[in-house]
């Protein structure tokens, strides 16, 4: 998702952004580990992703109070 795209999402929908986000990086990893991940850049992007996410997170949470 773009970032643009993740700026209109609300609050819970982070959340499941980011339990989504988790678990690629999860499998990304796992198949790293065994030689099974062709694209090793996948991680970076999913490490990346995740900060965008919590990064927002923090944001609505801040304007929120």
């Amino acid at each position: 998702m773009e970032l643009k795209e993740l700026r209109e999402c609300n609050a819970e929908r982070l959340r499941e952004i980011e339990k989504q986000i988790r678990r690629e990086l999860f499998d990304a990893r796992l198949k790293n580990y065994t030689n099974q991940l062709d694209d090793t850049a996948s991680i970076r992007l999913a490490r990346r992703n995740l900060a965008r996410v919590k990064t927002l997170l923090q944001q609505k949470q801040l304007t929120a109070r």
